[in-house]
């Protein structure tokens, strides 16, 4: 068991293909490791520890920056097949034969491309907050949806607050409670996601979006066990397109959380560990 956790993993380097990745690996080792990839203008503090602890008391975590974010180098994809190609080389260089995945919107996104092209690497995957190529709604953001990512605060994270809970006190309390946990780590801390990273990712975004001429064929391809997860009301990815997903994948099951949005799984953190540990484990 290692001793670190969330606030105390060292940032490590990880060099392939002229990128340095910046990861972070901590937990039980020996088993299948859960790598988790991370949603648009997300960076290794923004996963939320609540989340990574919990399941690092039984499995090895594999946080990381994917191009172009964070303390990684080198230019950020804008295409999500490209995107899914350097997580593919970071998985590659790190040297796991076998792991389960955890995609949250962006990162959900380029999961499903990683488990379409790895069907012997990637066991089981789990989707949060995501959608699949030509999703009801994704081929642009809504102007309201996209003001909120562009609004400037004294302290910058609670831009998460709008997007990721829903406007109830009750949503807006545990969004607070998120906020007050990826606040906690002191030392080592990651750098912000640079404009023209988030710019390179939004026109990625926009263009997964589009329709594609084969439509959403390719999900049947995933084989895979899926737990596709969504807060009732996602106002960055429509809900809907959970239950697009769950529909056209082979093996999947979906849990909607109520009064909650494209964060569900940092409103509800225990709840969604308890679920996805059964999934993962069964």
């Amino acid at each position: 068991m290692s001793a670190y956790t969330h606030d105390t993993a060292p940032t490590q380097y990880l060099e392939t293909g002229g990128i340095r990745f910046a990861y972070r690996r901590f937990g039980r080792a020996g088993g299948v490791p859960l790598v988790f990839f991370n949603h648009f203008r997300g960076n290794l503090d923004t996963f939320d520890p609540a989340i990574t602890d919990a399941f690092a008391a039984d499995r090895e975590v594999v946080l990381f920056d994917n191009a172009g974010v964070g303390q990684s180098t080198g230019p950020a994809r804008e295409t999500v097949a490209g995107i899914a190609q350097d997580a593919g080389s970071f998985l590659d260089a790190l040297g796991l034969d076998q792991l389960d995945l955890l995609g949250h919107s962006m990162g959900g996104e380029w999961a499903q491309l990683v488990a379409l092209d790895r069907p012997g690497q990637v066991r089981r995957l789990i989707l949060a907050g995501t959608g699949p190529r030509g999703g009801e709604g994704m081929s642009a953001q809504r102007p309201s949806t996209a003001a909120l990512f562009a609004k400037q605060y004294e302290r910058q994270d609670e831009m998460w607050l709008p997007i990721f809970f829903s406007p109830s006190p009750a949503s807006q309390a545990a969004g607070r409670r998120y906020l007050a946990r990826i606040r906690e780590r002191q030392q080592d801390r990651d750098t912000p996601v640079p404009a023209e990273t988030a710019l390179a990712h939004r026109a990625a975004a926009s263009e997964w979006g589009q329709p594609a001429p084969d439509g959403q064929a390719y999900l049947e391809k995933i084989t895979q066990p899926i737990l596709v997860v969504n807060g009732s009301n996602d106002i960055v990815i429509a809900t809907v397109n959970s239950f697009i997903l769950q529909q056209r994948l082979p093996n999947a099951q979906l849990i909607v959380y109520p009064d909650s949005g494209h964060g569900a799984h940092f409103q509800y953190p225990e709840l969604f560990v308890q679920q996805a540990r059964l999934f993962l484990d069964g």
